[in-house]
Parts: C-alpha cells; structure tokens; sequence
C-alpha cells in the first residue's frame, strides 16, 4: 500500500514538473516570437527653401592668326565686362576674374589628322559673379548675352543658385521624416491592437533637392542648383519592434 501511495506521489510530482515546464516554454516561445515580430516603414519629410547664394559665370575670348593679337584682344575687352558688371550694381568685391589662357588651334586634313599647320590661336579668360540678391544674378545671365552687340566674343554659363544653410536644414529634415515613419508605424500598430515596441533599426535615403514642386527622384540623390525656390526631401526607412 505504502509502494503504491509512494507511486501516485512520484507521479503526480512528475506531472506538475511537465505541465510547469509546457507552461514556462510556452511562455518564452510566445515572448520570442513576439520579440521577432517587426514592422517596417517609411517616413518622409519636406522643407521649401529659397537659395540664397547666386553665381554668374562667364568666359570672354578671342581667337587671330597673331599669338600676341589674340592675347591683346582679351586683355583689352576685359575692363568693358567688368564695367557692365559694375553698372549692374556688382561691386569689385563680388567679381573675380581668372588668368588669360591660349592654345593653338591645328588644322586637320581630309582624313580626319591633325596636322602640324596652325590655324589660328584661340585665347580665353573666365570671370564669376556672386551676390546674395538671386534675383540680381538672374537678371545678369539674361543681360549678359548683350555684350556681343559690343564686339565681345563672349559665353556665359547657366546661373547656378545655391542655399547656403543645407546643412542644418538637412539636419531638420531628417529628424521629421524620422518621426514621420514612427508615426505611421504606430497607427498600422494601432490599428491591429498591438502597440509599437523599441526601435530596431533605420536608414537615411538619399536626400533629393528638387526644384519647387518637381517628382524628380534619383537613386544617389539630386542637388539641383538652376532653379531659386527648391524643395528638400528626406526618406527614412524605420523597423520597429511589435509588442
């Protein structure tokens, strides 16, 4: 009798010890795999801009049969830009004109060689303008065209106008399009009765500067410089942790 009892208590110890033991593996299975359940989103963000830096760039030239005709030439135009310029309101300080250069300019025969014949000689001398009134730049890169009425050889490149505080707006823009992706995960959380847990991980796409209201988009990102108002836009791709 006593051997019996003693087998009913062996057993029924036995029995607690495997049911205990389902219930503390269940328990850690379940928090697992809900440790493992993850949600992951996209947030995005978008700041407008104003540029705030023009730069006019410009090349005069002249090309003679003369080396040293050539040369005169360009040295003798280049006070007439620089008083266009001036009389556009652009002070000395805000212009900056580089060195002359030449080369020659060889002929080529009919089978496409070039020979050692020199046709003429080609000499350039380059020039930039930079003010913080856009408007003024832009007005320049249309008025600049009028100096070939002058006798001026002379090109002028596309105006490029730039934000000078990209840096901290970068900053700003990022840390909204980062909250932009914890707040929607939280509602798609939300909305399946689960709560949003710790952040595992994010990652910054590329920023893209756009001009205003352009879906232009890249890859590895646009810096636009041909237009004043822009657009900045951040991506953030955020996994969270659903508990």
């Amino acid at each position: 009798m006593e051997n019996k009892n003693t087998f009913f208590i062996t057993a029924a110890i036995l029995g607690g010890a495997l049911v205990l033991s389902v219930l503390i593996f269940s328990i850690v299975w379940k928090s697992s795999k809900s440790a493992d359940q993850t949600i992951t989103v996209t947030g995005s963000a978008k700041r407008s801009i104003v540029s705030d830096l023009g730069i006019q760039r410009g090349t005069l030239q002249a090309r003679s049969n003369d080396r040293k005709t050539a040369y005169q030439i360009v040295q003798q135009q280049m006070p007439t830009v620089l008083k266009f310029l001036q009389d556009k309101g652009f002070s000395k300080d805000q212009i900056e004109v580089f060195g002359i250069n030449g080369y020659p300019v060889y002929e080529v025969n009919s089978n496409g060689a070039q020979t050692s014949n020199i046709l003429y000689y080609m000499y350039s001398q380059r020039f930039e303008v930079r003010s913080s009134d856009v408007n003024k730049i832009k007005e320049l890169s249309v008025s600049l065209s009028s100096l070939v009425e002058k006798g001026l050889d002379m090109n002028a490149d596309m105006p490029e106008y730039l934000y000078t505080k990209l840096d901290d707006i970068k900053i700003a823009v990022q840390a909204e399009a980062s909250k932009n992706a914890m707040d929607r995960a939280e509602k798609i959380a939300s909305s399946t009765g689960r709560s949003l847990g710790p952040l595992r991980n994010a990652r910054m796409g590329v920023m893209q500067i756009t001009p205003k209201n352009s879906n232009v988009v890249t890859d590895y990102g646009v810096n636009d410089v041909t237009s004043i108002e822009k657009d900045v836009t951040a991506v953030v791709s955020a996994s969270f942790q659903i508990d």
